[in-house]
This record gives C-alpha cells, sequence and structure tokens, in this order.
C-alpha cells in the first residue's frame, strides 16, 4: 500500500479548484458571470470565491482533492497524486493565499419567479402569508436552474452565512451550499422571549409557526431556530456537544433560559433530545416537545390540514 506523508496530503488539500482547472485543464472552464465559472462537462457545476458546487447532484467543496473525488471518482490515493505530481508547476502563492483566505458562502443564482417554492411550502401546509413574509425578508428564495428552494441563515449584520436547499420536486436532493457556517442556521428570532424552540430543519420551523397562528398565538414573538439537521452525540451521551448553531444563538440571546425541543420521533431524533437534555440542563430549562403525531411537525400539520405525505423511512444521521 502507497504511503502519503501528512505534509504532502495538507498541501493537497490547499489546492483550489479554479486554479487546477486553470493550470491543467483550461479547456473545463467557462466563465459563467463575474467570478462565477463552470465546467464544459458539468454545467451545473459553479465555481466561485474559492468554492465549488455541483447542484444537479447536491455535492460541492472547496479543493481540487474534493472534485477529483466527488466529481471525477478518482481514489483519495490517485487524486493526491495527481495533485501534487504536477504542483511544481502550479503559482507559489496558492497555497498560502488559500490559508488565509476567510470563509465565502456560495450561492446559486435567483430565480425571478417564486411560483415553484410557493407551491411546494402550501402544498406542505405552510401558511401563504408566512412563505410571503420570508420571501420577502430574503431568508428564503426559489434557485436556478433547477428551482430548489433555498433557506438562509444571516448573520447579526444581516449577512447570509448560511443556507441549506431541497428539491421542490419528489427527489431527495437536499444539502448545506459550499461555504456554509452552521452558526447561522435557518432562523425567525426577532422576538424578546427567554425561550428558544428548537428543530431539526426549516420546514419543521416553519409548520411550527404555522400550527401557532392557527391557534391564534403570534409566532413572531419566539425565538424559533433550525438546528440544519440532527446530529450524532457521543458514545458517553453525557460529553456530547451543544450543536454550533444553538451555541452561537445562546451567546446573541443571553436572557434565554428555556429550551424547548421540537426534534423528529425517530431514533435519531429522540437520542438526540436526550444528548441536549444530558447537557444542558444544567444551566437551562430544557422541555421535550415533539409532534404529537406522526414524525416531525410537518408531519403534524399535515394531519390536521387533512394533506396526505408519503410516511418518512427511519434514519441515522445523514442529514
Amino acid at each position: 500500500m502507497s504511503y502519503i506523508p501528512p505534509d504532502v496530503i495538507s498541501q493537497a488539500k490547499q489546492v483550489d479548484l479554479l486554479t487546477y482547472l486553470q493550470c491543467f485543464e483550461p479547456q473545463e472552464l467557462v466563465r459563467f458571470s463575474g467570478n462565477t465559472y463552470t465546467t464544459k462537462t458539468h454545467d451545473s457545476l459553479k465555481i466561485s470565491n474559492g468554492k465549488w458546487m455541483w447542484w444537479s447532484r447536491g455535492i460541492g467543496g472547496k479543493s481540487a482533492l474534493d472534485y477529483l473525488i466527488k466529481v471525477k471518482d478518482y481514489s483519495f490515493l490517485e487524486a493526491v497524486e495527481t495533485i501534487m505530481g504536477r504542483s511544481s508547476v502550479l503559482p507559489t502563492t496558492v497555497i498560502s493565499q488559500q490559508q488565509n483566505e476567510p470563509k465565502k458562502l456560495l450561492l446559486p443564482d435567483k430565480s425571478a419567479s417564486t411560483d415553484r417554492i410557493y407551491e411546494y411550502l402550501y402544498g406542505r401546509g405552510v401558511d401563504y402569508a408566512i412563505i410571503d413574509k420570508c420571501v420577502r425578508e430574503g431568508i428564503i428564495f426559489e434557485s436556478l436552474p433547477y428551482h430548489n428552494i433555498v433557506f438562509i441563515g444571516n448573520d447579526n449584520n444581516g449577512e447570509p452565512k448560511y443556507a441549506a436547499y431541497r428539491a421542490t420536486n419528489n427527489s431527495r436532493i437536499m444539502g448545506d451550499c459550499t461555504g456554509s457556517d452552521k452558526h447561522y442556521s435557518f432562523r425567525m428570532a426577532k422576538g424578546n422571549a427567554d425561550s428558544v424552540h428548537l428543530f431539526e430543519s426549516a420546514i419543521d420551523l416553519l409548520s411550527y409557526a404555522t400550527l401557532m397562528k392557527l391557534d391564534c398565538k403570534n409566532y413572531e414573538s419566539e425565538n424559533l431556530l433550525s438546528l440544519a439537521g440532527v446530529y450524532a452525540p457521543r458514545d458517553r451521551i453525557e460529553e456530547s456537544k451543544v450543536p454550533v448553531s444553538l451555541e452561537e444563538f445562546l451567546k446573541e440571546k443571553p436572557q434565554i433560559t428555556k429550551i424547548i425541543l421540537h426534534l423528529d420521533n425517530d431514533k435519531a431524533g429522540r437520542l438526540a433530545t436526550k444528548a441536549l437534555q444530558a447537557v444542558l440542563s444544567s444551566r437551562y430549562e430544557v422541555i421535550d416537545e415533539p409532534a404529537t403525531r406522526g414524525k416531525d411537525f410537518n408531519d403534524f400539520l399535515c394531519f390536521k390540514m387533512g394533506i396526505e405525505r408519503t410516511p418518512t423511512r427511519e434514519r441515522s444521521y445523514e442529514r
């Protein structure tokens, strides 16, 4: 078995895709717009700000190493050797530049129309006015060219730092956009409440807001936070880490004293709930409040609205 020294692997990981293609496969590069490029072979693969995203497959990365493995199906060894075997002709500033580059979010282009995302969310029971509010505030939009729905997480300055996408058809395509910072996951949290409601997904969050509105309650006075998917606790559950999105939110909102968990009714969601109760109960009042019917709050909302949903299978921690 071939051995690759750790320092060689480290250098290979620091070579970005745009530089690699400019040097070794310039015929593949096509300027899309501004500083964004695509490739002749895969026109849904976009390269911008040191990141790349293959939108049709829902995968992305930063480095040329990621590209060779995920797109061209190279083995790890082949990918490292391909990059480092040519490293003598790479610009000498590439590695130092990559080390100093700040994390940048790569967003898909916006569609002029929002019909697909309204149809999709409304079809899952989400209140039309809530959808409209999110669109107007720019925290959800419809992307091009595949008309996915994109959920945005902003920092305290209103700058997008996180984005998750999912298909608006029956496919299971979903994921985080390249460069996403999970410290700033999707939220609706302009209230001054001393509690925060925690959800695995943005759609569960929107479903809960709809349920509050149906019960004549003011969801805008509450703090609603998505975790951008459930996380895997440690084997010793009491040693589990607090998800970074929740950790950041609690720093921003020091008045919070109560955390209300609305995680899924499957094995992964229940285990995550147990872990969060174990690591947070010494500092906060932690309440477990899952949906009373169905796997999650969107299931429950659809049941209340008489909307049929295809049952979802049990999952592990892939989200």
